[in-house]
This record gives C-alpha cells, sequence and structure tokens, in this order.
C-alpha cells in the first residue's frame, strides 16, 4: 500500500489550489494538523491519512461514490409476497437476486440459490420472509468504491440506504461498468 510522504501531501494540495484551512475542512480536521503533517512534524493515524487523501482525491474528482454507480430504478418484493413472485420476476428481468423490502425499509434479500435451498416442493408457495436471507449490506450513497468493491467481494450486490430507505442497488456489474 502507497502512503504519501508529507512532501507528497503538500504538492498534490497546492497543486489543485487548496489552503490548508480547505483541506482540513474536507478532511474534518484541523488546520494545524495539516500544517504539522506536511511539515513532517506528526506521523498521522492511518485513518487520518486515509480521510486526506480521500479528500484530495475528490477534490480532483477521482472518488467513485456509491450515488454514482448505484441503480435506483430497483425491483424488489415485500417479505408477504409469495416466493414464486420473486422466482418469476429474476426469471423475467434476469436477475439473480431481489431485495426485501417492506415500506422502503431492506429487510433482506432473496436470490436463485436461497429458492433452491428451501428444499421443499411447495417452496414457490412459501411467504419471501420464510426463504430470504436476512442479512443484507448497506452502504450511504456517499461510499466510496473502495468500501463497495470490498463489500462485493464476499456478497453478490450491496444496497444503498438514506435514511433507512432503500435508494438503489449495486452489483458487481455495475462496478465494472463504470470501471470499461
Amino acid at each position: 500500500m502507497y502512503l504519501p510522504t508529507p512532501q507528497d501531501l503538500r504538492e498534490r494540495r497546492t497543486e489543485l489550489g487548496l489552503t490548508q484551512s480547505e483541506i482540513a475542512d474536507r478532511a474534518g480536521v484541523s488546520q494545524p494538523l495539516i500544517a504539522r503533517i506536511e511539515g513532517g512534524d506528526v506521523d498521522p493515524r492511518l485513518s487520518t491519512l486515509r480521510r486526506i487523501v480521500e479528500a484530495l482525491d475528490e477534490a480532483e474528482g477521482d472518488v467513485v461514490r456509491a450515488e454514482d454507480l448505484m441503480n435506483t430504478d430497483v425491483a424488489s418484493v415485500a417479505p408477504d409476497d409469495p416466493v414464486r413472485k420473486a422466482r418469476d420476476l429474476m426469471l423475467e428481468a434476469g436477475y439473480s437476486q431481489l431485495p426485501v423490502v417492506r415500506e422502503r425499509t431492506p429487510e433482506g434479500i432473496i436470490g436463485n440459490t436461497d429458492i433452491r435451498q428451501a428444499r421443499t416442493d411447495d417452496a414457490v408457495d412459501l411467504p419471501v420472509a420464510d426463504v430470504m436471507r436476512e442479512s443484507v449490506t448497506t452502504v450511504e450513497p456517499d461510499a466510496t468504491l473502495e468500501e463497495i468493491d470490498t463489500y462485493l467481494n464476499h456478497t453478490g450486490a450491496v444496497l444503498v440506504v438514506e435514511q433507512g430507505h432503500l435508494v438503489g442497488i449495486i452489483t458487481e456489474a455495475d462496478v465494472a461498468r463504470r470501471l470499461s
């Protein structure tokens, strides 16, 4: 992992035409701390350094956020809907999974694998709540691509929520489309 030197930070900030106060505000730290870091007087914590670098990236326009990647037209099912509805919607639209939502609040996710693993002849007649996975990965619209990518290494979709309400969904295909 590349860690910028104090000189790297100072040069990048000045190339972007930002003052120490401006970058401090963007990173949520104090201006004196920026001055001390750039002067080599203090070694910042990794979390502080990350916030400063993200602020510089954002000022440069390099930061991709969830709101830049997400699909806002989210197909979903309710927990009380029959599994048949979820299956048919996934087949029709070509999705492998759907968020399970009640009153705009995500409660789970259901996928083809969940339906297959129900191991009952009448699984399609069960309510979605009986088959869905309750564990879902959610992020806020301002989450970075780096965060989202980490989550996608462990799950097939990331739900984007704002004030607890579903506002979008991100899959690996969305990330790949953005990077190509």
